[in-house]
């Protein structure tokens, strides 16, 4: 990392390995890329002192925990104004893992985690579609996930000086 802020190719490989699995300890990361530990500490407090780390995540097989249904759900807006009222009544409801803002048919794009259909069906009746502002909802249920990956991350070519 140069002192501008920008990242370099071995920024790319430490988050690389980390988004790969994130428990990977900075001793690891440094032996596979011939650094210090103390050199992938730095650059990841460099990294997040840049807001290019935010967190980490733990990833978990919701249906080991009853939660066997993953629905995405597009969110047609009566109005586009409305989106950020919607919004954060849709930050409320604990089924909701995300949403996004989007062009399109529709004005929100969301996926709920539930335990079965008819815990889907309560949440879609008796939370979502009760929100002012959403004229109505179309929902997808997803029978199987193929792929869930993170970003793979370039090598930035070199730049002609």
């Amino acid at each position: 990392m140069d002192k501008t802020g920008k990242i370099d190719d071995i920024d790319r490989q430490i988050l690389s390995i980390l988004m790969e699995n994130s428990n990977t300890s900075y001793s690891v990361i440094a032996k596979q890329l011939f650094v210090s530990s103390g050199t992938v500490h730095v650059r990841m407090t460099k990294l997040k002192e840049m807001g290019i780390v935010t967190g980490a995540n733990l990833t978990i097989d919701h249906t080991k925990l009853g939660y066997d249904v993953v629905a995405f759900l597009g969110v047609y807006l009566e109005k586009s104004s409305q989106y950020d009222d919607v919004s954060e009544r849709l930050k409320l409801i604990p089924e909701i893992v995300s949403a996004h803002y989007t062009t399109g048919n529709y004005g929100i794009f969301v996926k709920i985690i539930c335990k079965d259909t008819l815990h889907l069906r309560t949440v879609l009746h008796d939370k979502i579609q009760r929100i002012a502002g959403i004229q109505r909802t179309e929902t997808m249920i997803s029978l199987e996930e193929s792929i869930n990956r993170p970003l793979t991350l370039e090598k930035k070519e070199k730049e002609e000086k």
